[in-house]
């Protein structure tokens, strides 16, 4: 009897035999531009293209010429470093939102979740719940970077499928965020140390973090491990980002897990968005395969215990991308308007919160220069304030979530994990139950992150 896992893996996934071999044929194929452009070593990589465009190809993109020369320049010296928190960038590669913020986008979906929680078939429960997870890769194709958020900064949600959600920077050096996110169906408790590894025209992107799902009805327990990021032609080239590699929930709680194959782009778009896999029982026998592409849908089918599909079944679809804006700016899907929106924040919410970052605003008013100069006031007071805790021998303490001693490991190191300490529903109660109407102008609220009141930037 064949191991379903094994040849999904020497096929390149389950529906993949061809355009695994045409993968393997493009990636043979992609050329160094480096010489042509004066530039050693970086490679312009073409998802629908061929080997005879990347000198065209590396002159695309939102840089102009001269911005790609002076940066490039000064980050050869970083090539295989990780760079997460290490440069200065510049606000035009910036779109309008934090990472906070993108981290509340996997909640767009999450009515596959309380499908999860209500459903009885355990198989079908975790093809409800990866699905959840693969939504929000059409959302992490955007190329355009997410604002830092600064220590102590949060992003509050409400108005959606019945959650509430918060999250908070928890940590500066490394660069840590922790969330947590629930309604009447289930939990949600992430904390994530993003690891990079610059490569010239390219950067990798390691999801250190911990994801767990908590299904309210019987307990049950996911974790997730996602797959890693490239984004490709940082610097020469149009920039495109691809996740290569498995994606793993596995159900803590029984032993079933999920195995989803994501395939890497080969040449001319071979492969690229496709997603194959099984979930399997605890004695690791398939019972679900699963396929779709990451952009579009998702779909199931029962199988046998070769992973083939059982007579007298079908496909069925599990999840379909909503409806987007067309030539929207920053290529955000509605859900990412909401999340920026004021409509989705709580009554009272923190002046900590995201939305009121300045620089954030600017950018997305289009005031490139005062987004510019706000960012650096920002992290200027930022480089501020840890000297007055390094001064009086503080350390900082976030305020929704606090440090374990739990370490656990991830396929790219180990991670100190933070928990929800249940203060922030406390807050919310009490906000919640007050009589108070008043009505504040969102806008005359100033963003305040700050441990101190006072902190001198000189």
């Amino acid at each position: 009897m064949s191991d379903p896992s094994k040849d999904e893996k020497s096929k390149g996934g389950f529906f993949a035999a061809m355009t695994s071999g045409l993968s393997v044929f493009g990636n043979a194929m992609h050329r160094s531009v480096g010489r042509m452009l004066g530039h050693e070593g970086v490679e312009v990589i073409d998802p629908d293209g061929g080997k005879e465009d990347a000198e065209e190809e590396a002159h695309r993109g939102r840089w102009k010429q001269e911005e790609r020369d002076s940066y490039w320049k000064m980050m050869q010296k970083y090539i295989g470093s990780d760079i997460t928190s290490m440069v200065t960038l510049p606000v035009y590669i910036f779109e309008p939102m934090t990472m906070l913020q993108k981290m509340a986008e996997l909640m767009e979906y999450s009515h596959l979740l309380d499908l999860a929680d209500e459903c009885e078939d355990p198989y079908l429960r975790l093809v409800y719940a990866t699905s959840w997870a693969i939504s929000v890769y059409y959302a992490y194709q955007r190329t355009w970077k997410p604002f830092n958020p600064i220590l102590g900064e949060t992003y509050e949600m409400v108005n959606h499928g019945g959650i509430t959600f918060v999250a908070e920077q928890v940590s500066h050096h490394p660069p840590m965020s922790a969330a947590h996110g629930e309604n009447e169906h289930f939990s949600y408790d992430v904390t994530s140390k993003l690891k990079t590894k610059f490569l010239g025209n390219s950067l990798d992107v390691y999801p250190v973090g911990r994801t767990r799902v908590t299904l309210k009805r019987d307990g049950v327990v996911l974790d997730l491990v996602p797959p890693p990021t490239k984004v490709n032609n940082l610097i020469f080239g149009r920039t495109w980002v691809d996740s290569p590699g498995d994606m793993i929930m596995t159900n803590l709680t029984t032993g079933d897990k999920a195995v989803l194959y994501f395939q890497p782009c080969g040449w001319f778009g071979a492969g690229r968005y496709e997603v194959d896999g099984y979930v399997y029982n605890a004695a690791e026998e398939p019972k679900m395969l699963m396929t779709g592409k990451w952009n579009e849908s998702m779909n199931y089918q029962s199988c046998d215990m070769e992973g083939e599909p059982l007579p007298g079944t079908e496909l069925k679809e599990v999840w379909h991308l909503a409806d987007i804006p067309e030539n929207d700016k920053f290529q955000f899907t509605y859900f990412a308007h909401k999340i920026n929106s004021f409509d989705s924040a709580p009554k009272k919410f923190l002046a900590s919160d995201s939305r009121l970052r300045p620089d954030r605003y600017a950018l997305e008013n289009g005031d490139l220069s005062k987004s510019g100069a706000e960012k650096s006031r920002l992290e200027e007071r930022q480089r501020a304030e840890k000297r007055e805790r390094e001064a009086k021998e503080q350390k900082f303490t976030p305020r929704w979530f606090e440090l374990t001693e739990e370490v656990t490991p991830t396929p790219w190191g180990d991670l100190e994990v933070y928990q929800y300490n249940s203060k922030y529903t406390q807050h919310r109660a009490a906000i919640d139950s007050s009589d108070s109407v008043d009505v504040v102008d969102v806008k005359s609220i100033e963003f305040n992150p700050w441990q101190y009141g006072n902190v001198s930037a000189e």
